[in-house]
Order: structure tokens, then sequence, then C-alpha cells
């Protein structure tokens, strides 16, 4: 079966994401300016997928996933629009930092009840390591450790997109 792009370009931009994010934490490569871009080329992405995926992003799980998008999109909107108009205070880029690491964790929950083994493992898997990633982060007391939650978040994020796309080969977004 063939794939297109959106089939599995969320299997790319999910470990990327993480990727800049921890960047942005650890290194000076990932600048302010480096980050806002990342977030409005994100927003551009995520409107696009969820505008034009709607039709077949329906059901119990996709449905689910259709949520995820738009919501999605508007917390990474707001963490874009926070960095352009409070340079160097950003006070809602938490939102989008956390909304992130939560609510696709809360997705994968959702998705593991309706999916047969072994991705059902795996997408509950990917939720607690994301939300344990989650938890691991808003308590660092050190740089090191808020890293450490981004990567076990990155991980478990991973798993659970790679496994999705593993799971629908060439589906074009069917159930």
């Amino acid at each position: 079966m063939s794939r297109s792009l959106t089939d599995v370009a969320p299997a790319l931009l999910v470990p990327a994401a993480w990727l800049v994010t921890l960047g942005a934490h650890v290194s000076p490569l990932v600048s302010r300016h480096a980050l806002f871009v990342a977030l409005c080329v994100m927003t551009v992405l995520l409107g696009a997928f969820a505008v034009g995926a709607r039709e077949q992003m329906t059901g119990p799980v996709l449905g689910v996933w259709q949520g995820v998008l738009v919501l999605g999109f508007l917390i990474t909107l707001v963490g874009a629009v926070d960095m352009a108009i409070t340079p160097g205070s950003d006070p809602t880029l938490a939102v989008t930092l956390y909304g992130w690491m939560i609510l696709p964790a809360l997705a994968y929950v959702a998705t593991a009840g309706p999916v047969e083994k072994p991705f059902s493992t795996v997408y509950l898997a990917g939720a607690i390591l994301a939300l344990s990633g989650a938890g691991t982060y808003a308590l660092a007391g050190s740089t090191v450790e808020a890293a450490v939650g981004i990567v076990v978040v990155g991980l478990g994020q991973t798993a659970g997109i790679v496994a999705a796309v593993l799971q629908n080969p060439g589906t074009g977004g069917e159930d």
C-alpha cells in the first residue's frame, strides 16, 4: 500500500518538535527566534492537517485525534502570538508546552481502548511516558532534569505516533 505524506509526516514531525523543544532548553543553537519560527511552522501545519483531514478523521479514534489537531493548533497559536507580542517574558508559552505534553498523552489513552494489541500497549506506554515526562519537567530543579522530562515526553509520543503509522499503512487517515 502506498503512503501519502500526511500518513507518515507526523512520525517525523513529532520527534522533530521535541528535539527543537529540547534544544531550546539546553542549546544556544535553538534561539528564541528559532523557537518562534518553529511554533509558526507548527501552527500552519496543524491548521492545514486539521482542515485537510477533517472529513477523514471521524470515528472513535480519529475523532479524538482531530480534536488534538484543533486544540493543538490553538495552543500552538497562543504560544506563537505570545512570543510575538511579549518579547522576553512569554507568559503563556508554558500553556503551549504543557498542552503538548499532556494533550497527546490523553489521546493515546483514549486511542488504546478501541485498538487491538500490540498497538494498544504501545499507546498506553506512550501515554505513561509522556505524562511521566511532563511530571518530571514540572518538578525539575535543574536544566538536566527538565531535559530528561522533555526526552521522556518525546520518546512516549514518538512511540505512539510511529505505532499509528505502522497500524494504518496507506489508509489516508481512515479508522
